[in-house]
Order: structure tokens, then sequence, then C-alpha cells
């Protein structure tokens, strides 16, 4: 195994002989990884389910007070892409964007090294329409794939208020799927991207795993928790107001989502041995990298003749300083990963990793497992309704 060969699970090396931050940063392995699942533009993709689906005969509504707490909010807190959503709104693409960080344009617009350098203001513009049309069909894909691992826990998860919940949130990211897919068809002239390699390939491993708490880790901690940070993001930045609204409203539910796949690994993660505990650290980790490498939007430079691997060279070697976005995506996976205990099991190694990618600077922001009340921006919006 050499020092950027993946990670397999069953091929361990020590970690003074495997360079982590050269193999999370090394171009070749992310564009040999894309090169490898090319075929994401069929309309069908089918996955191998290899879990068992579990049925409980415990009917014990409310024996983990905190699923139940958990079910019971999101019952109260539906709402209708169709009717809470003002879709009569007219949105100009280009007035969709949201102000580039100046610094960071000038990254790629100023130095001579860059694929960017000769870009026309025109040009930029354009990478800001396409930017957005790749970043709200990745979130619309995402989505699916919640919607068929949330279906996968309510066979598998073998507690019947986690079975309630998962009920509850098919719901929920069936409605998400709906509204981007709107808002992409409706208003960005029906632009959609095909799913990122790096996602389809996440999201394939988490389905066809049998341990049910694997498909919680893969989607509601690490999937669902980028996402929540993402849109956070978006949300913050875009004066669009469709947008604006309709990402606080999925905000709303992602934050309840993430608090589930808290909520009910805690309890699992207790039990588990050490060497169970670092093959989902492994998993975390190279969830974590394909979830980073997506968003270096490799699908964009290709539909606009920029070279690819220059600009995945030249996005890694950014300064610190201009990865604000690339970090915070991270803000509610690390503080998620430490309440599971993840971060510090058997020698800390997760810890390490993080450290490696300059992400753990996030351990101690909040949890979502005790923020997602402070989130339902649904709640809100009635409460003021009602006066």
């Amino acid at each position: 195994m050499t020092a950027t060969e993946p990670l397999t699970g069953s091929e361990y090396v020590s970690d003074d002989q495997f360079d982590f931050r050269a193999y999370a940063n090394d171009p070749d392995r992310i564009m040999d990884f894309s090169r490898s699942n090319e075929d994401m533009t069929s309309l069908i993709s089918t996955v191998e389910d290899n879990a068992d689906a579990i049925f409980t005969w415990r009917y014990d509504k409310g024996e983990r007070a905190s699923l139940d707490k958990l079910y019971e909010k999101a019952k109260t807190s539906q709402w209708n892409g169709q009717t809470d959503l003002d879709w009569s709104i007219e949105v100009d693409p280009y007035a969709v964007l949201a102000p580039a960080n100046p610094d960071e344009v000038a990254y790629f617009a100023d130095n001579p090294e860059s694929p960017l350098h000769k870009l026309t203001e025109d040009e930029w513009a354009e990478v800001g329409v396409e930017s957005m049309n790749w970043s709200l069909s990745q979130f619309m894909h995402g989505e699916q794939g919640a919607l068929l691992c949330t279906a996968k826990i309510v066979e598998t998860v073998p507690w019947i208020d986690a079975k309630y919940y998962a009920a509850t949130q098919v719901v929920d990211e069936a409605r998400h799927v709906e509204v981007f897919a709107q808002y992409l068809d409706q208003k960005l002239d029906g632009i959609k991207y095909p799913v990122n390699t790096h996602l389809g390939a996440l999201l394939d491993d988490i389905l066809e795993d049998s341990r049910w708490d694997m498909t919680y880790l893969g989607m509601q901690i690490m999937v669902e928790g980028l996402a929540l940070a993402a849109f956070g993001f978006m949300h913050q930045t875009t004066e669009e107001p469709l947008l604006k609204k309709l990402l606080r409203y999925v905000m709303s539910d992602e934050a309840r989502h993430v608090a589930f796949g808290v909520l009910s690994l805690q309890e699992v993660y207790q039990e588990l041995t050490v060497a169970e505990l670092r093959d989902r650290q492994e998993f975390a980790f190279e969830a974590a990298l394909r979830m980073r490498d997506r968003f270096m939007r490799q699908e964009v430079w290709e539909r606009m003749g920029v070279p690819v691997k220059d600009m995945v060279k030249f996005t890694l070697e950014m300064p610190d300083e201009l990865r604000l976005f690339q970090k915070l995506l991270f803000s509610k996976i690390v503080p998620n990963c430490k309440k599971l205990g993840l971060l510090d099991a058997g020698d800390g190694w997760l810890r390490d990793r993080f450290t490696d990618i300059g992400v753990i600077e996030f351990e101690d922001w909040v949890d979502t497992g005790e923020e997602y009340a402070e989130l339902d921006e649904v709640a809100k919006d009635r409460e003021m309704a009602e006066g």
C-alpha cells in the first residue's frame, strides 16, 4: 500500500508510514476516481441492498424518549412545497448568484498559472450560473439518496421509535427532491447536472452496506451533516427570496435528520469494540474526503472546457485563508462525530485525520442533537403568522 492508495478497511498501515495529508490532497486520486465512475448519466441506476428487513414486535412508543420527541416535532413541522413557497416569483439566474469572495476570485483570476486566468467578465458570470445550477443539482441528487437511505432505515433499524421517525423523514426527503427539481426546472431553465461521481459512489456505498448503523453514519451524519452546512452557507449569501425561503425550510428538516443520526448512534456506539469503531472512523474519513472532493465542481469545468485536472490541482493549492467555504462544510460533521465518540475512539485516529485535512477546529461547535429545535424555521413562521 503506497501513501496515496485508498484505504480498504482490512489492510492497515501504521500512521507513521502513511501520509494521509498527501492522500487527501492528491489530484491524481481525485481524477482517477472520477474517471473510474464515468457512467453517471443514465436515467436509472441500480444499487444492490444487502441488508435484511427487520420487524419488531415491541410497540412501546416513547421507549427512546429523545427519538419520540423528534418524531412528535416532525409531525407538527411538515410543510407543502407547492403552497408554502411562492412559485410566482420571477427569478433571474444571474441574480441568484451569491456575492463571490473577492480574494478567492483574485486567486483564480490574477494568477497566470490558473486555468481561469484568461476568462472574460462574461465567462466569469457563466461560471457563476453554471456553478449554481451544479450546486442545486447535487443538492437534488443528494436528497434522493437520503430518500432511499431513510427508507432503508425504516426497514432495517430494530427500534419502533426510530422506524416512526424515519418514516417522517422519508416524506421530508421526497419534498426536498420535489422543490429542488422544480426550482431547477422553472427558475433556472431546466438545466440539471448529473450526479457527481464522488457523491454517487458514496451513496452507492451507503446503500450497499448491510449494517444499519452504517446507513445512519453515512447519510444522517456525513451526507446530511455536510448538506446542512452547505444549505446554511447558500442561505446566508443569496438574496433571491424564493430560494432563500426554500433553503430555510429545507434546513429546518435537515437539522432534525442529523439529530436523528446523533441521537440514535450514541446508544449503538457505546456497545462497539475498538476494532468496530475503527471501521466506522475509516468510513467517516473516506466519506468526508468524497464529500469535500465533490465540491471541486469537476462537471462544471468539463462543461466549460476548462482543464479539469489543472483546476483540481489549483483548487487543492488554495491558501488556507481562502478555504472558508470548504472548511465550513465540516462545521456540523466534526462536532457530531465528537458527540458520537468517534473522534477519540481507540488511538484518536479520526481526530488525527480531521487534523490532517484542517477541520478539527470545529470539534467544539454545537452538535446538531442539541440545536435542531432552534433551526425550526417552519414553526417560527407559523407562530409569527398567528401573532
